[in-house]
């Protein structure tokens, strides 16, 4: 008896804890047990990247292109769909101090896993990566609506499988939007004047390990109910 009622105790804790309002972090708006900010490490990858996140995206809990953002310094999340007309996006594409890319694949795409980064861009610009956010189906939408973005070379690499586990993806190679940003630190990071040697580009990958192991944890919480 003793320990049935531990048990319906537990369980009852569980319940509160899963189900019940909480107090959300104001930085990364996700619950108090499932915040990320304690982990984040921000630093500089000599890399702008701006994060187009489609406006479907933005509310999961579980967008990684947001979790980026936070730890990459010099970086833009603009939500959207359509970029034709965006201020920020047209700014950064006709600033003659930057030299603008899309990562995305595609037959014309500069595979860098296979190219020598070294000269690849112009060394006396700033190199801007447009990075789309969202499910296969939307980031097509958005590339096939947003004019702006289809003037631009493509940049992509080989793929790796995802550890998104909490996700399915439509392919066991495709990756989500922080895997791919580290992946591109990790093949072109140094000829743009950041050590990949340093790692420090390696808390994209902690932060997100970390968010999926507290999601696992909680659906099989719930599943214990």
């Amino acid at each position: 008896m003793r320990n049935l009622q531990e048990y319906k105790i537990h369980k009852q804790k569980l319940k509160e804890q899963l189900f019940t309002p909480r107090e959300n972090c104001s930085v990364c708006t996700l619950s108090r047990r499932t915040c990320f900010c304690h982990l984040v490490k921000s630093f500089d990858s000599k890399v702008v990247f701006a994060i187009l996140i489609h406006k479907l995206e933005i509310e999961r809990k579980i967008a990684t292109g947001t979790m980026s953002h936070l730890i990459l310094k010099n970086s833009y999340l603009l939500p959207g769909c359509d970029y034709t007309d965006d201020e920020v996006v047209n700014q950064l594409i006709e600033n003659p101090e930057n030299h603008c890319v899309v990562l995305y694949p595609g037959k014309d795409s500069l595979n860098l896993s296979t190219e020598n980064t070294k000269g690849i861009f112009p060394k006396d610009k700033r190199l801007v990566v447009f990075v789309v956010d969202g499910t296969w189906a939307t980031a097509r939408h958005t590339m096939r609506l947003s004019e702006n973005l289809k003037t631009l070379p493509r940049i992509s690499f080989d793929p790796r499988p995802s550890t998104f586990r909490i996700r399915k993806q439509p392919k066991l190679e495709c990756c989500s939007t922080v895997e791919a940003i580290h992946r591109t630190i990790e093949l072109l990071g140094d000829s743009q004047g950041f050590d990949t040697n340093s790692r420090e580009h390696d808390n994209l990958l902690e932060v997100f390990d970390f968010m999926v192991e507290t999601q696992i944890a909680m659906e099989n919480e719930k599943g214990k109910l």
